[in-house]
């Protein structure tokens, strides 16, 4: 099953297995501007929580090898995550681990997967390429889908008024 975002995105047709999402955003902002919020914690705060929530503390060590974790908070719940960085390259791709991190120790319930983010610069506008897997069941897939999806909008927003405000 495909497992992709709808809102204001470019879909490229690809076979996924059950236990993988991806997620492709076509950003009206540059490649450059793109990768640097993703390096920068002070800009990770401003994205990195659905819409519905907020970013309320982060740790971002953005070199491979580097610890990130992070509270999201909504007005009824909070949920800690984290992992390591596994590969950087700049304006390229990365690729880092998650892991639910409740009560500051991983959810064995949820094991560790692996999310690669990679950017393609067409025409002055940035595809950006969300790829999180595996995942233990659908439900926990379809879970993460809604929620990254979310969080990728948001990027969105923010990086495009970034853009706007450079110009």
């Amino acid at each position: 099953m495909e497992a992709t975002a709808t809102a204001r995105q470019t879909t490229r047709p690809e076979a996924l297995r059950d236990d993988e999402l991806l997620i492709v955003r076509t950003f009206d902002a540059p490649r450059a501007l793109v990768f640097h919020i993703w390096r920068q914690p002070e800009h990770v705060r401003q994205w990195l929580a659905p819409m519905d929530f907020q970013c309320v503390s982060l740790a971002w060590d953005f070199r491979p090898g580097g610890a990130w974790r992070a509270c999201i908070k909504s007005p009824d719940s909070e949920h800690w995550m984290g992992g390591r960085f596994i590969e950087i390259e700049a304006e390229r791709h990365i690729v880092f681990t998650f892991r639910w991190d409740p009560d500051g120790s991983p959810d064995t319930d949820s094991p560790e997967n692996r999310i690669t983010v990679t950017f393609e610069e067409e025409d002055g506008r940035t595809v950006q390429r969300f790829h999180q897997a595996p995942f233990t069941t659908v439900a926990r897939r379809d879970s993460h889908t809604k929620g990254w999806t979310s969080v990728v909008e948001r990027t969105g927003v923010y990086v495009e008024r970034l853009a706007r405000e450079a110009s």
